[in-house]
């Protein structure tokens, strides 16, 4: 997916399903002296679950930013069909889940990196992990770190006015009309979920510190209702860091203010004693 540049900067991508690529540095990692099997199992990994319809080289940007540091990434992407008939979704979370556990993965250090609707995606592995805490709880304490960026949050509606901008933009009216009304058909295959899906991310079995990213001009993102979830998060006891800006960007906040994003991306990290004081973003 990242081509040419990833090449370049010693980056080896494994395809290892239609929507999961996980690329592997072979930088020598700043995690260790030396480069030996032990180091490189234990190396932390950013699961990177991008917006709908990202583009590579936008997707590179960010992949980009953690191999600087060593880093391995592993990319899972989202598909229109898993949001709009989540049972799938919930498929799909579970095969993410089984992979996240094998052994290739089983005793590496996650760093969560979601954006838009891959906090969605996100979610489906969280109600898994709500619904059998002892299976997953491994798992649980292997995740390190969250990042969230332009999570779609607030009505239904909002949910419709998002599939509008991303399925289909000339016709975003229409799609969004089209898909209230499919929503309000499917309830129970759909709605049910979503509400499911939003208590498992709301009240999230994994509690690693959590840096989120937002504006106040996001049509697919009410801002109260992520002021809402941070305060709720607090409350529980989460360690919560939020970027907001008033004008930016969905998905977008990296090209429109790209230090403050670099910054607020670094300080997080190194708060987390993940990344060596020497390696920057």
């Amino acid at each position: 997916m990242l081509g040419r540049t990833a090449q370049n900067i010693g980056i080896i991508a494994h395809r290892l399903s239609k929507n999961v690529t996980f690329y592997i540095n072979e930088l020598a990692p700043p995690f260790s002296g030396r480069q030996t099997p032990a180091s490189e199992t234990h190396k932390p990994l950013i699961l990177m679950l991008p917006w709908y319809g990202s583009r590579p080289q936008a997707v590179a940007k960010y992949c980009e930013i953690y191999f600087r540091t060593g880093f391995d990434v592993l990319v899972v992407e989202s598909e229109v069909k898993d949001f709009l008939w989540p049972h799938w979704g919930l498929d799909h979370g579970e095969r993410l889940l089984e992979l996240l556990q094998s052994d290739r993965f089983v005793s590496r250090p996650l760093l969560v990196h979601a954006f838009s609707i891959g906090g969605f995606t996100f979610a489906q592995l969280l109600v898994h992990m709500s619904q059998d805490l002892q299976k997953y709880q491994p798992l649980i304490e292997r995740i390190k770190g969250q990042v969230y960026d332009s999570l779609v949050v607030g009505s239904l509606e909002m949910m419709a006015v998002g599939l509008g901008k991303t399925v289909f933009p000339p016709l975003e009216i229409l799609v969004k009309s089209a898909s209230l009304l499919y929503f309000s058909t499917f309830k129970h295959q759909t709605v049910d979920y979503f509400n499911e899906a939003i208590e498992a991310f709301r009240n999230t079995p994994v509690t690693a510190p959590v840096l989120v990213f937002f504006c106040e001009n996001d049509m697919m993102s009410n801002p109260q209702a992520v002021e809402e979830l941070i305060d709720h998060w607090q409350k529980r006891g989460m360690d919560v860091t939020a970027k907001k800006w008033e004008d930016s960007t969905h998905a977008g906040h990296l090209k429109r203010h790209r230090q403050d994003y670099l910054t607020s991306l670094d300080t997080f990290f190194c708060s987390l004693h993940i990344i060596p004081l020497k390696a920057k973003m």
